[in-house]
This record gives structure tokens, sequence and C-alpha cells, in this order.
């Protein structure tokens, strides 16, 4: 049995004037014990999809179930199995770090100590501060009392909303290290993360843009199957460089990474030395390089 099926979910939004739509035929699966990764920029339909998985809201068409479970007509049985941490740091910010864990422990008819196993390596870090308030907590700390707080009650699937977005990178490498860490017991967790480099920390992704799941595969195939030559390019006047680049008919592509620009011939057997000699410009240094999945997700959303 597949932990998380998806079929065909849509889902519209009225605006005053206009209709949004949010999710466009999605349809993915995840497998039992797999870190599944939902990638994608903010307002792709990630958190919306969540919510019709862990039933806090209604699809408009399509079906999904979760542990076998559909989402719709079994929904109180899917809370009892799933653990959901939002985007948002949605505990009780004035009740202490040991308060919000025996709250949630006790909404599901357990106790920290039953399933203080399966939080230990996560807990362990923040309980010397389990006296404080949550409110009071830096954002990795909170970060991890919230994910305390959705195991407690020791779910089958994990669904994990942008959990690292505002916290430091010492802190998200920790954090995905607790998720692998988590998968050795057996649980299925589903993440979603705008940030396209912790794609690769995952088993497989779904690369989302506008509600429409692009490509679904492990990261390490999307990247093979970019199928063509890929250049980093860089000078003393990187906008000027950006603008002639895309003025070329030579080139196909040409978007901005970090001090570089990655560019794409329409050619893939295009001469480098002859577009070079197009380019006026000091300081020009050129590299073939291999693709990541954000030059694959930027070449999806073509």
């Amino acid at each position: 049995m597949k932990p998380v099926v998806v079929n065909n979910i849509a889902k519209t939004f009225k605006a005053e004037k206009s209709t949004v739509t949010a999710l466009h035929d999605v349809s993915f699966e995840a497998e039992p014990g797999e870190l599944f990764g939902l990638i994608g920029p903010d307002g792709a339909g990630k958190t919306t999809l969540f919510r019709i998985l862990t039933t806090l809201m209604l699809a408009d068409k399509g079906t999904a179930s979760v542990d076998g479970f559909d989402v719709v007509k079994d929904f109180k049985e899917i809370r009892k199995r799933v653990g959901y941490m939002p985007g948002k740091f949605s505990l009780y910010q004035d009740l202490t770090v040991s308060e919000n864990l025996s709250f949630f422990a006790t909404l599901f008819n357990t106790s920290i100590e039953e399933n203080y196993d399966l939080i230990k390596a996560i807990y362990s870090q923040i309980e010397k501060f389990k006296d404080r308030k949550a409110g009071a907590l830096s954002g990795g700390m909170k970060q991890k009392l919230a994910l305390s707080c959705a195991l407690i009650h020791r779910p089958s699937v994990l669904f994990l909303d942008e959990p690292t977005t505002g916290v430091d990178a010492v802190s998200r490498k920790e954090f995905w290290e607790l998720l692998r860490d988590l998968q050795k017991q057996n649980i299925t967790i589903i993440v979603s993360t705008p940030y396209m480099d912790e794609a690769g920390l995952c088993d497989r992704v779904a690369l989302i843009q506008e509600g429409r799941i692009m490509k679904i595969d492990s990261p390490t195939n999307i990247t093979k199957q970019f199928g063509k030559p890929l250049w980093a390019f860089k000078s003393n006047d990187m906008y000027k460089l950006m603008l002639d680049l895309v003025a070329m008919p030579e080139v196909k592509s040409c978007y901005s990474f970090g001090s570089e620009h990655h560019v794409v011939f329409r050619d893939p057997g295009q001469s480098l030395d002859v577009i070079k000699r197009q380019l006026v410009h000091q300081d020009l240094s050129t590299r073939q390089i291999e693709p990541t999945i954000e030059d694959c997700f930027m070449d999806l959303m073509k």
C-alpha cells in the first residue's frame, strides 16, 4: 500500500474579480519510508496541497488517500496517523516548550514518555530550554519544537511545509540530518521547500510551478535528463553581459545563478569561440558545468 496517493487534485480560490487556480490536476505517489520533496517557489501550490492531504481543506476535484484512507471520507483516521508541521510557527507562544509538547501528546492520548525514543534526538537539543516560553525561542529551536510536537504521537506519514524557511544554514543542515534519522523509523516524509539545493537531499522530488507538476523523479535522474551542454559566463559587468547574451540569436536561454550566468545555446554543437568573439567584455570567463536541479527547473518552466 502506498502511504500517499494523489490523483488529479484541483483547487481554485475566488478572488474579488477573478478565480485563482492553485492546483491543476496534480497526481503523484509516495513510497513507504520515502523522503519525497515537493520543490517549487512561493505560490506554486505546495501549502494548498498539504492542507488537502492533511484533511484541513477540501479539493474541488480529484481524490487522495493517506495510508489507504480517503482524505474526505476517512479524515478522522488520517488525523490520527499523520504529523503536520505548517510553514508558519503555529504552537502556543505563551506556553513553555514542555507544556506545548505535553499538550500535543494529550491530544493524541499518549505521553512524552511513551514515544520519547522517537523524538529523543530532536528534543534533547532543546530539552534544557523546556521551561522557556515557545515565543522566546530562536528560529532553529522553534523548528525543533514544532517537529517534536508533530512526531509525539508516532505518525506513519509526516508532512513538513517549508520547514527550513527563515532559519540559518547550520540549522537547515541539522534539520535534514534529523529527517534522515527519522526515515530509519519507517516514517514516510513529504517535505516542501522553495530551496532548490535541498532537492538533492530527497529520495525523489516533484517540481511544481503555478499548481502544475512539471517532473517527478530522483534528483540524479532529473539532472541527467537535462540533455544539453550548459555553460557558465562571467565578466566584470554582469548586467551588460546578460543583455548581450540574451540578444544573441545563438543563445536559447540565459539566467543569473549567483555570480555567473548559466547559458544554453540553440545548437548543442555551437562553437564557444564564435560566441566569445562577439562579446566585448573585460575579464570574460567561461566554463562548461553540470546542471543543477535549479537549471532543470528553469528549463522545464519554458
